[in-house]
């Protein structure tokens, strides 16, 4: 029996053993109904303030985008709170997404601020389903930051581009007073063409779906934290961050109309995607824990710090849910890319719990990931 099919014989079993639980006992009942009630419940923020834990891709961050900026906002659009808006342009599908970088420090192992606020907006579109075509990209720039700086970040970022087959097209540049910024701030927009059929999206997910991520996790959150040097922590590793177009491309190919959902795990982890996911379709996600590739040297300094891998972010990751009895031949479709050489199937959806992801333990027992509370990673992007 292969990897894959060891695994997908445990999550099976997994899952039809909550899914054939008549009665659970009292205890974790009643444990299941007070989160359920928890995220029913409409949200709010209750701070008075903005803490950095809005930013760390967790509840915080969840309550922030649903209680204000959803609210401000509503429309059709913007309620599935994907990675990018897909609408229709005359007789085009086209895929529209922003995002900010203020990753500290600027210049780190693998990589810098330029190519990656690039490669992530090359990412969430090509999350969408889209052809990533164009781009923008506005600085907001701190008097003093040297010139040379600049040039090496712009460069770097044309080089990103380049290797993705994208444009930068317009942009915009503005200058605050010393102190108000670390630097360089980068800020980038792009546009893709949908050129396939079918819709993408974390509602989508069905039982019976696998789960499957496209290689080793956490790479570019440890890197970020020993590079700012506060760790007395030495490792050999580079941030994994890269354009995941052509990965999604060869997917999307080997697995036509039976591709559910697709998520760059960025902030917050595969453990934040794995409940946006649970929670936007109404299933369960059993995941084994000893089947999420992590690097040694990524377990590692996870282990010293206390923190779990699972919510490390990755600029160069991919989480897909895909039908089932297409997992052997979406693996080998990411496995033949350079891209996903280490991509590994880490579970399957069920139905019960509903909304909530399980993870069988390295020691045999099974525990709830929720989302991240509070902001223990620094700044990655």
């Amino acid at each position: 029996m292969t990897g894959a099919e060891g695994t997908a014989a445990w999550a099976e079993a997994l899952v039809r053993e909550h899914e054939n639980r008549a009665v659970r006992p009292g205890r974790e009942e009643q444990v299941l109904e007070r989160i359920d009630r928890a995220r029913r419940r409409k949200a709010t923020v209750r701070e008075e303030h903005i803490t950095m834990a809005h930013g760390a891709g967790g509840k915080a961050t969840q309550s922030l985008i649903e209680a204000v900026f959803l609210e401000s906002f509503r429309n059709p659009l913007l309620e599935p709170l994907e990675d990018g808006a897909v609408f229709d342009a005359g007789t085009q599908r086209l895929a529209l997404t922003t995002d900010s970088y203020v990753v500290s420090p600027l210049f780190f192992p693998g990589g810098n601020i330029g190519d990656l606020a690039v490669n992530g907006t090359v990412n969430d579109l090509a999350v969408c389903g889209a052809r990533p075509l164009y781009l923008s990209a506005g600085f907001i720039l701190e008097e003093g930051f040297p010139v040379g700086d600049l040039r090496r970040v712009t460069a770097s970022m044309a080089e990103a581009a380049e290797a993705a087959g994208v444009r930068i097209v317009t942009g915009d540049t503005k200058v605050v007073q010393r102190g108000k910024a670390d630097g360089c701030y980068v800020n980038t927009a792009g546009v893709g063409l949908l050129d396939r059929p079918g819709v993408l999206g974390v509602a989508g997910a069905r039982p019976g779906d696998a789960v499957i991520v496209s290689g080793p996790v956490g790479e570019h959150g440890v890197t970020i934290m020993l590079a700012r040097g506060e760790l007395d922590i030495e490792a050999d590793l580079v941030s994994d961050t890269a354009p995941l177009n052509g990965l999604v491309a060869a997917l999307l190919d080997a697995c036509p109309g039976a591709v559910r959902c697709m998520r760059d795990a960025t902030r917050g982890g595969v453990a934040t995607i794995l409940n946006e996911i649970a929670r936007a379709s109404g299933v369960a996600v059993v995941v084994e824990e000893d089947a999420v590739p992590v690097r040694r040297a990524v377990r590692g300094a996870c282990e010293l710090l206390g923190i779990d891998p699972l919510y490390v972010a990755c600029e160069g990751r991919l989480v897909a849910v895909v039908d089932g009895a297409v997992a052997d031949a979406a693996l080998a479709a990411l496995r033949a890319h350079p891209l996903g050489e280490g991509a590994a199937l880490v579970g399957r959806i069920g139905q019960d719990p509903p909304g909530l992801v399980l993870l069988k333990t390295g020691f045999g027992g099974t525990r709830i990931v929720d989302l991240l509370v509070g902001d223990p990673l620094p700044r990655i992007c």
